[in-house]
């Protein structure tokens, strides 16, 4: 799949030039069906980023607004942040129904996990459910992770174990779409994860991850 202009491209655009008789609003709407890209099955569109040094804040409210816009004409929509905390303080990410915290099993990455829960609810966004997922696990959950989630009072929505194939896929630039899963060790595992998908909050979806847990 190839993306060939993106939300940041778009400001950039409507920095220099509008086409005489539109107004930005108009434009913009525009520049957001031309980045949107159609696919068996789903719809992408990329945000980028802005060109140059400077404030992210005006690409941060072209993100809101190119969210708010798309809402009305999708059942569900995921979101794939980059791993941080930072679109949450800029409020890119407001109305979830459901948020994924994607960690690694280590100690510090629990921690993380718990530190992003607890932003979220301090700036008091609307987000209805969030759910830890733990990902390249080496077999079972250890006890000792299990252990601080608990302490953590994180809701664990399930495991994904290590797979060299999708790491290989990655290695390569292949996409996972192509990857044959049946046999793979997420597809043992994908009866854990029904309670959390089959959840009454389906609309909005949200993935926070980790930079070395993220799926």
């Amino acid at each position: 799949m190839e993306v060939r202009s993106t939300i940041g491209e778009a400001r950039e655009v409507m920095k220099k030039d509008v086409p005489t008789g539109m107004t930005k609003d108009i434009w913009f709407d525009y520049k957001v069906q031309e980045a949107l890209i159609e696919a068996k099955g789903f719809d992408l569109i990329a945000m980028g980023r802005p060109e140059g040094p400077g404030c992210y804040c005006a690409a941060n409210t072209l993100a809101r607004k190119c969210l708010d816009l798309l809402t009305e004409n999708y059942r569900y929509i995921v979101i794939d942040n980059e791993a941080g905390m930072e679109h949450f303080s800029r409020l890119t990410t407001r109305d979830v129904d459901l948020l994924f915290i994607v960690s690694d099993p280590s100690r510090r990455g629990i921690l993380t996990a718990s530190r992003i829960r607890d932003i979220i609810h301090e700036l008091d966004l609307r987000i209805s459910r969030e759910v830890l997922i733990i990902n390249r696990t080496q077999g079972d959950l250890a006890v000792d992770t299990a252990e601080e989630i608990k302490s953590q009072k994180l809701e664990l929505g399930g495991v994904i174990p290590t797979d060299e194939e999708v790491y290989r896929y990655d290695l390569e630039g292949k996409p996972t779409l192509a990857y044959r899963w049946s046999p793979n060790p997420f597809r043992r595992r994908e009866g854990s994860f029904k309670s959390t998908f089959h959840s009454p909050h389906p609309p909005s979806l949200s993935l926070e991850g980790r930079r070395r847990g993220e799926v």
